[in-house]
Protein backbone atom coordinates (compact mmCIF):
# COMPACT_ATOMS: atom_id res chain seq x y z
CA UNK A 1 0.00 0.00 0.00
CA UNK A 2 2.78 2.46 0.70
CA UNK A 3 4.67 1.69 -2.59
CA UNK A 4 0.96 2.81 -4.59
CA UNK A 5 0.98 6.22 -2.53
CA UNK A 6 4.65 6.78 -3.02
CA UNK A 7 4.71 6.25 -7.10
CA UNK A 8 2.19 9.44 -7.33
CA UNK A 9 4.18 11.79 -9.15
CA UNK A 10 4.82 15.37 -7.77
CA UNK A 11 3.06 17.31 -10.25
CA UNK A 12 -0.25 15.72 -10.27
CA UNK A 13 -3.52 17.00 -9.80
CA UNK A 14 -4.82 17.95 -6.23
CA UNK A 15 -7.31 15.32 -6.68
CA UNK A 16 -4.54 12.70 -6.68
CA UNK A 17 -2.96 14.25 -3.63
CA UNK A 18 -6.38 13.75 -1.86
CA UNK A 19 -6.90 10.88 -2.97
CA UNK A 20 -3.26 9.86 -1.86
CA UNK A 21 -4.42 11.25 1.82
CA UNK A 22 -7.25 8.87 1.83
CA UNK A 23 -5.07 5.45 1.14
CA UNK A 24 -2.77 6.75 3.94
CA UNK A 25 -5.66 7.17 6.03
CA UNK A 26 -7.25 3.81 5.21
CA UNK A 27 -3.58 2.30 5.79
CA UNK A 28 -3.32 3.74 9.47
CA UNK A 29 -6.74 2.55 9.65
CA UNK A 30 -5.72 -0.91 8.34
CA UNK A 31 -2.71 -1.39 10.64
CA UNK A 32 -5.16 -0.38 13.97
CA UNK A 33 -7.58 -2.71 13.19
CA UNK A 34 -4.74 -5.19 13.00
CA UNK A 35 -3.44 -4.43 16.42
CA UNK A 36 -6.97 -4.27 17.54
CA UNK A 37 -7.78 -7.89 18.63
CA UNK A 38 -3.99 -7.79 20.26
CA UNK A 39 -4.26 -5.55 22.11
CA UNK A 40 -7.50 -6.96 23.36
CA UNK A 41 -6.09 -10.15 24.01
CA UNK A 42 -3.26 -9.04 25.66
CA UNK A 43 -4.28 -9.28 28.95
CA UNK A 44 -5.02 -13.24 28.79
CA UNK A 45 -2.15 -13.76 27.08
CA UNK A 46 -0.11 -11.74 30.07
CA UNK A 47 -2.05 -13.68 32.57
CA UNK A 48 -1.93 -16.89 30.27
CA UNK A 49 1.83 -16.76 30.20
CA UNK A 50 2.35 -15.74 33.56
CA UNK A 51 0.13 -18.53 35.35
CA UNK A 52 0.33 -21.50 33.06
CA UNK A 53 3.06 -21.43 30.76
CA UNK A 54 5.98 -20.23 32.77
CA UNK A 55 4.72 -22.21 35.51
CA UNK A 56 4.37 -25.09 32.68
CA UNK A 57 8.02 -24.67 31.42
CA UNK A 58 9.18 -24.30 35.26
CA UNK A 59 7.82 -27.95 36.03
CA UNK A 60 9.70 -29.47 32.96
CA UNK A 61 12.94 -28.14 34.52
CA UNK A 62 11.72 -29.09 38.25
CA UNK A 63 11.26 -32.39 36.75
CA UNK A 64 15.01 -32.73 36.12
CA UNK A 65 16.43 -31.74 39.31
CA UNK A 66 16.78 -33.13 42.56
CA UNK A 67 15.33 -30.95 45.62
CA UNK A 68 16.13 -30.88 49.05
CA UNK A 69 14.51 -28.25 50.03
CA UNK A 70 14.22 -24.86 47.70
CA UNK A 71 17.55 -24.09 48.10
CA UNK A 72 19.42 -26.81 47.27
CA UNK A 73 19.02 -28.77 43.57
CA UNK A 74 21.28 -30.75 41.70
CA UNK A 75 20.05 -31.29 37.41
CA UNK A 76 19.79 -35.48 37.10
CA UNK A 77 18.35 -34.90 33.41
CA UNK A 78 16.12 -37.92 33.29
CA UNK A 79 16.56 -39.82 36.25
CA UNK A 80 13.58 -38.99 38.04
CA UNK A 81 11.35 -40.61 34.70
CA UNK A 82 13.93 -43.75 35.01
CA UNK A 83 13.05 -43.82 38.78
CA UNK A 84 9.97 -43.94 38.31
CA UNK A 85 9.48 -46.67 35.83
CA UNK A 86 11.37 -48.91 38.67
CA UNK A 87 9.52 -47.83 41.65
CA UNK A 88 7.55 -49.88 42.83
CA UNK A 89 5.03 -47.56 44.77
CA UNK A 90 4.37 -45.63 41.24
CA UNK A 91 3.25 -48.60 40.34
CA UNK A 92 1.06 -49.86 43.27
CA UNK A 93 -0.37 -45.90 43.21
CA UNK A 94 -1.04 -46.30 39.27
CA UNK A 95 -2.60 -49.60 39.94
CA UNK A 96 -5.01 -48.46 42.81
CA UNK A 97 -5.93 -44.80 40.69
CA UNK A 98 -6.60 -47.39 37.89
CA UNK A 99 -8.40 -49.93 40.25
CA UNK A 100 -10.61 -46.69 41.43
CA UNK A 101 -11.29 -45.53 38.17
CA UNK A 102 -12.90 -48.55 36.69
CA UNK A 103 -15.14 -49.15 39.53
CA UNK A 104 -16.34 -45.09 39.52
CA UNK A 105 -16.98 -45.80 35.15
CA UNK A 106 -18.34 -49.48 35.89
CA UNK A 107 -20.61 -48.87 38.79
CA UNK A 108 -21.30 -45.24 39.27
CA UNK A 109 -21.75 -44.18 35.43
CA UNK A 110 -24.47 -46.84 35.14
CA UNK A 111 -26.52 -46.28 38.09
CA UNK A 112 -26.09 -42.69 36.99
CA UNK A 113 -28.22 -43.65 33.89
CA UNK A 114 -30.40 -45.84 35.24
CA UNK A 115 -31.24 -42.95 37.58
CA UNK A 116 -31.56 -40.44 34.70
CA UNK A 117 -34.07 -43.14 32.57
CA UNK A 118 -36.04 -43.47 35.93
CA UNK A 119 -36.57 -39.86 36.24
CA UNK A 120 -37.56 -38.77 32.74
CA UNK A 121 -40.47 -41.21 33.12
CA UNK A 122 -43.64 -39.44 32.22
CA UNK A 123 -45.52 -38.98 35.01
CA UNK A 124 -43.22 -39.33 37.64
CA UNK A 125 -44.19 -37.60 41.16
CA UNK A 126 -41.76 -35.13 43.15
CA UNK A 127 -38.99 -35.65 40.15
CA UNK A 128 -37.66 -32.29 41.16
CA UNK A 129 -37.59 -33.25 44.86
CA UNK A 130 -35.63 -36.09 43.96
CA UNK A 131 -33.16 -34.63 41.68
CA UNK A 132 -32.13 -32.22 44.21
CA UNK A 133 -31.61 -35.13 46.78
CA UNK A 134 -29.61 -37.09 44.86
CA UNK A 135 -27.41 -33.85 43.54
CA UNK A 136 -27.22 -32.46 46.72
CA UNK A 137 -24.28 -34.92 48.30
CA UNK A 138 -22.08 -33.43 45.18
CA UNK A 139 -22.27 -29.57 47.04
CA UNK A 140 -21.04 -30.54 50.14
CA UNK A 141 -17.65 -30.70 49.89
CA UNK A 142 -14.61 -33.50 49.19
CA UNK A 143 -13.34 -33.17 52.62
CA UNK A 144 -16.69 -33.06 54.73
CA UNK A 145 -17.49 -36.18 52.84
CA UNK A 146 -14.52 -37.90 53.22
CA UNK A 147 -14.47 -37.13 57.27
CA UNK A 148 -18.10 -38.21 57.38
CA UNK A 149 -17.16 -41.84 55.90
CA UNK A 150 -14.50 -42.23 58.02
CA UNK A 151 -16.95 -42.31 60.78
CA UNK A 152 -19.91 -44.46 58.57
CA UNK A 153 -16.71 -47.08 57.84
CA UNK A 154 -15.45 -47.35 61.55
CA UNK A 155 -15.91 -50.81 63.31
CA UNK A 156 -18.40 -51.83 65.65
CA UNK A 157 -19.69 -48.27 66.15
CA UNK A 158 -20.02 -47.18 62.14
CA UNK A 159 -22.99 -46.76 60.68
CA UNK A 160 -22.36 -49.12 57.54
CA UNK A 161 -21.69 -52.21 59.96
CA UNK A 162 -24.38 -51.53 62.39
CA UNK A 163 -26.94 -50.87 59.65
CA UNK A 164 -25.96 -53.79 57.81
CA UNK A 165 -26.28 -55.60 61.05
CA UNK A 166 -29.20 -54.27 62.03
CA UNK A 167 -31.24 -55.15 58.26
CA UNK A 168 -29.72 -58.41 57.91
CA UNK A 169 -30.02 -60.28 61.69
CA UNK A 170 -34.08 -60.52 60.69
CA UNK A 171 -33.02 -63.10 57.86
CA UNK A 172 -30.16 -64.88 59.71
CA UNK A 173 -27.14 -63.60 58.70
CA UNK A 174 -25.15 -62.27 60.99
CA UNK A 175 -23.00 -59.29 60.05
CA UNK A 176 -19.77 -58.69 62.17
CA UNK A 177 -19.75 -55.56 63.63
CA UNK A 178 -15.74 -55.77 63.08
CA UNK A 179 -16.26 -56.10 59.31
CA UNK A 180 -13.12 -53.67 58.41
CA UNK A 181 -14.22 -51.03 55.65
CA UNK A 182 -10.90 -48.91 56.18
CA UNK A 183 -8.95 -52.21 57.03
CA UNK A 184 -9.46 -54.85 54.54
CA UNK A 185 -11.75 -53.63 51.85
CA UNK A 186 -9.98 -49.85 51.23
CA UNK A 187 -11.23 -49.41 47.22
CA UNK A 188 -14.92 -50.75 48.25
CA UNK A 189 -14.95 -47.91 50.75
CA UNK A 190 -13.46 -45.29 48.42
CA UNK A 191 -15.56 -46.45 45.67
CA UNK A 192 -18.77 -46.29 47.92
CA UNK A 193 -17.96 -42.73 49.21
CA UNK A 194 -17.18 -41.68 45.80
CA UNK A 195 -20.32 -43.10 44.62
CA UNK A 196 -22.52 -40.95 46.99
CA UNK A 197 -20.62 -38.22 46.02
CA UNK A 198 -20.63 -37.75 42.75
CA UNK A 199 -24.10 -39.92 40.98
CA UNK A 200 -25.75 -37.75 41.07
CA UNK A 201 -23.97 -35.43 39.36
CA UNK A 202 -23.41 -37.29 36.78
CA UNK A 203 -27.44 -38.07 36.38
CA UNK A 204 -28.01 -34.56 35.63
CA UNK A 205 -25.30 -34.78 32.38
CA UNK A 206 -27.64 -38.26 31.64
CA UNK A 207 -30.53 -36.37 32.39
CA UNK A 208 -30.31 -33.47 30.35
CA UNK A 209 -29.29 -35.43 27.10
CA UNK A 210 -32.29 -37.54 27.79
CA UNK A 211 -34.16 -34.68 27.22
CA UNK A 212 -32.83 -33.74 24.16
CA UNK A 213 -33.59 -37.41 22.47
CA UNK A 214 -36.14 -37.05 19.54
CA UNK A 215 -39.39 -37.72 20.48
CA UNK A 216 -40.04 -38.80 17.00
CA UNK A 217 -37.49 -41.85 16.56
CA UNK A 218 -38.94 -43.15 19.98
CA UNK A 219 -42.54 -43.04 18.25
CA UNK A 220 -41.45 -44.40 15.07
CA UNK A 221 -39.68 -47.71 16.80
CA UNK A 222 -42.68 -48.01 18.81
CA UNK A 223 -44.38 -48.57 15.48
CA UNK A 224 -42.32 -50.34 14.32
CA UNK A 225 -42.55 -52.70 17.12
CA UNK A 226 -39.30 -52.61 19.24
CA UNK A 227 -39.65 -53.06 22.87
CA UNK A 228 -38.32 -51.00 25.58
CA UNK A 229 -34.61 -52.38 25.39
CA UNK A 230 -34.33 -52.50 22.22
CA UNK A 231 -35.28 -48.30 21.42
CA UNK A 232 -33.06 -47.89 24.47
CA UNK A 233 -30.26 -49.57 22.25
CA UNK A 234 -30.81 -48.32 18.98
CA UNK A 235 -32.48 -44.70 20.25
CA UNK A 236 -31.16 -43.63 22.93
CA UNK A 237 -28.12 -44.73 23.14
CA UNK A 238 -26.85 -42.89 19.96
CA UNK A 239 -28.92 -39.85 20.51
CA UNK A 240 -26.93 -39.68 24.17
CA UNK A 241 -23.82 -40.88 23.24
CA UNK A 242 -21.77 -37.69 22.54
CA UNK A 243 -22.81 -36.38 26.16
CA UNK A 244 -21.99 -40.19 27.74
CA UNK A 245 -18.32 -39.87 26.27
CA UNK A 246 -17.57 -36.42 27.60
CA UNK A 247 -19.36 -37.59 31.22
CA UNK A 248 -16.62 -40.88 30.90
CA UNK A 249 -13.67 -38.61 30.02
CA UNK A 250 -14.40 -36.16 33.24
CA UNK A 251 -14.66 -39.45 34.95
CA UNK A 252 -11.87 -40.57 34.07
CA UNK A 253 -9.40 -37.26 34.81
CA UNK A 254 -10.97 -36.68 38.18
CA UNK A 255 -10.59 -40.41 39.42
CA UNK A 256 -6.95 -40.25 38.53
CA UNK A 257 -6.61 -36.82 40.43
CA UNK A 258 -8.45 -38.41 43.55
CA UNK A 259 -6.30 -37.00 46.70
CA UNK A 260 -8.57 -35.69 49.28
CA UNK A 261 -10.71 -39.24 49.51
CA UNK A 262 -7.97 -41.20 50.44
CA UNK A 263 -6.27 -38.47 51.93
CA UNK A 264 -8.32 -37.53 54.89
CA UNK A 265 -10.16 -41.35 55.21
CA UNK A 266 -6.89 -42.79 56.15
CA UNK A 267 -5.45 -39.93 58.21
CA UNK A 268 -2.38 -38.36 55.62
CA UNK A 269 -1.13 -42.20 54.82
CA UNK A 270 -1.73 -44.45 52.31
CA UNK A 271 -3.75 -46.81 53.79
CA UNK A 272 -3.07 -50.72 55.08
CA UNK A 273 -0.37 -52.02 52.71
CA UNK A 274 -0.61 -48.63 50.89
CA UNK A 275 -3.63 -49.85 49.54
CA UNK A 276 -5.22 -46.03 49.23
CA UNK A 277 -2.05 -44.94 47.73
CA UNK A 278 -2.83 -42.65 44.22
CA UNK A 279 -0.46 -41.01 41.65
CA UNK A 280 -1.39 -37.88 43.62
CA UNK A 281 -0.74 -39.04 47.16
CA UNK A 282 2.22 -40.15 46.22
CA UNK A 283 3.23 -37.23 44.34
CA UNK A 284 2.04 -35.08 47.49
CA UNK A 285 4.47 -37.15 49.72
CA UNK A 286 7.45 -36.66 47.62
CA UNK A 287 7.30 -33.22 47.00
CA UNK A 288 5.81 -31.89 50.54
CA UNK A 289 6.46 -34.87 52.94
CA UNK A 290 10.21 -35.69 51.66
CA UNK A 291 11.13 -32.49 49.99
CA UNK A 292 12.25 -33.67 46.52
CA UNK A 293 9.97 -31.51 44.91
CA UNK A 294 11.89 -32.40 41.05
CA UNK A 295 10.67 -36.48 41.81
CA UNK A 296 6.94 -34.85 42.30
CA UNK A 297 7.24 -32.71 39.18
CA UNK A 298 7.96 -35.89 36.99
CA UNK A 299 4.89 -37.80 38.75
CA UNK A 300 2.53 -34.82 37.49
CA UNK A 301 3.91 -35.39 34.45
CA UNK A 302 3.45 -38.98 34.39
CA UNK A 303 -0.29 -38.42 35.52
CA UNK A 304 -0.21 -35.78 32.50
CA UNK A 305 0.60 -38.27 29.75
CA UNK A 306 -1.55 -40.69 31.42
CA UNK A 307 -4.72 -38.17 31.31
CA UNK A 308 -3.54 -36.91 27.79
CA UNK A 309 -3.66 -40.65 26.35
CA UNK A 310 -7.14 -40.93 27.80
CA UNK A 311 -8.25 -37.86 26.54
CA UNK A 312 -6.69 -38.52 22.67
CA UNK A 313 -8.14 -42.03 22.99
CA UNK A 314 -11.73 -40.85 23.83
CA UNK A 315 -11.39 -38.19 20.88
CA UNK A 316 -10.26 -41.14 17.78
CA UNK A 317 -13.31 -43.20 19.52
CA UNK A 318 -15.43 -39.79 18.76
CA UNK A 319 -14.57 -38.74 15.81
CA UNK A 320 -14.91 -42.98 14.59
CA UNK A 321 -18.49 -43.01 15.61
CA UNK A 322 -19.30 -39.38 13.64
CA UNK A 323 -17.40 -40.80 10.86
CA UNK A 324 -19.47 -43.76 10.96
CA UNK A 325 -22.76 -42.26 11.19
Amino acid sequence: MSASVAAIPAGAPSGVGNLSGGVRSRARAGSGGRLAPWLFLSPFLACFALFTLYPLVQSVVLSMQTTFGPGATKFVGLSNFRGLMHDPLFWIALKNTAVYTLGSLLIQLPIALGLALVLETPGLRGRGWIRLLLFSPSMVGVVFAAMMFALIFEKQTGLANQGLHSLLSPLGIDWSLDFGWLQQHVMSALILASLWMYVGFNMTFFSAALQNVRKDLIEAAVVDGAGPLRRFWTVTIPAIRPVAGFVVLMSVIGSFQLFELPFIMFNNTGGPDNRALTIVLYLFQNGFETGDLGYASAIGWALAVILVVCAAFQRLTARGEEAAA
